[in-house]
């Protein structure tokens, strides 16, 4: 399965970029879902839904996950080892998510679509790439965290 993921906004061209693709898809025994958000934009050839309590069936049961470049997601996704397409969203007011998928790309962590015209060729790449696992480094809050756990009080400030 293809898991499609826009979070709690929209991306209307994403999702209109995977329905197109749908029929070619869902033609070769892929099955495709569309989790569209707020989007203005309904699918005519794919499985969709607006949201869900949790994203994590759908994440577990997928193949390929193609998401939107929200850390909240990309995160998740990268924590169960699952392939992942990252989709930059020029709709945004910055490029924030692009930053994130620029340096989770370049860790080889994910494939990461610049180009929605490059959609199939990225799903395609997910599908044989070999990935380096994600692992997350502790920051200083989990030190702090960890520290007054285990010894009962605040790290001095320094």
């Amino acid at each position: 399965m293809i898991f499609v993921t826009v979070g709690a906004g929209d991306f209307n061209s994403l999702i209109q970029a995977m329905d197109e693709l749908a029929p070619t898809l869902i033609a070769a025994g892929e099955q495709v879902l569309l989790q569209i958000g707020h989007g203005a934009f309904v699918p005519q050839h794919a499985d969709h839904f607006r949201f869900a309590p949790s994203l994590e069936p759908y994440f577990d049961q997928a193949d390929v996950i193609v998401s939107h470049g929200g850390i909240g997601v990309v995160t998740e996704v990268l924590r169960k080892g699952k392939r992942l397409v990252g989709v930059s969203n020029h709709d945004r007011y910055d490029d924030h998510q692009d930053d994130l998928l620029a340096a989770m790309s370049a860790r080889g962590h994910l494939v990461w679509c610049q180009d929605l015209a490059r959609l199939p060729e990225a799903i395609a790449q997910a599908r044989t790439a070999s990935f380096n696992p994600y692992h997350e480094e502790p920051g200083q809050l989990v030190e702090i965290i960890m520290d007054f756990i285990l010894h009962g009080h605040r790290p001095a400030r320094g």
